[in-house]
């Protein structure tokens, strides 16, 4: 997600110069990761979140937000809250995530060293109402071309 957002976000931005990028990851860091990953902690990370697009939204600044969200609540509430806003599920098998594991949580979850992993010990409730749904085999193209993917799909002004 982060990869893919990334480079959806090198594409949009010279059209549009008010854009951001939000990676879940990175905001976690600037905030000082002292939540830990409950599902309580995910809740107000998911609401830090939510607000911090809601300020930028007021201020018509666009965000690609590369975030693993578990809340249809909040999902309902962007709806509802933004100006604008398109929902993209990559919907990535879990032993493909497993092979993708660079911070080993999938093997440590497994083996019980860890917990608290979504979709081992937490369950991900799958998006009913998302924009765009990218699953195998498209899923498993480069990154690059699920970015095109992407945004080959946005809604004008940002798409095509």
């Amino acid at each position: 997600k982060s990869t893919v957002g990334k480079l959806l976000f090198e594409r949009l931005k010279p059209k549009h110069p008010n854009l951001v990028l939000l990676d879940g990851d990175v905001l976690r860091t600037i905030w000082g990761d002292s939540l830990g990953y409950t599902v309580d902690a995910r809740s107000i990370n998911a609401a830090r979140i939510s607000q911090l697009c809601r300020f930028l939204d007021a201020q018509n600044i666009h965000a690609v937000a590369s975030v693993m969200h578990m809340f249809p609540d909040w999902q309902d509430w962007y709806r509802e809250t933004f100006s604008a806003y398109f929902e993209v599920f990559l919907d990535v098998p879990m032993d493909t995530l497993a092979s993708r594991d660079q911070k080993f949580l999938y093997s440590d979850a497994k083996a019980g060293k860890t917990s608290n992993v979504v979709g081992i010990d937490i369950p991900f409730p799958r998006p009913e109402k998302a924009n765009l749904t990218i699953g195998a085999p498209d899923v498993l193209l480069p990154a690059n071309e699920i970015a095109d993917m992407i945004f080959e799909h946005l809604p004008a002004p940002l798409g095509n």
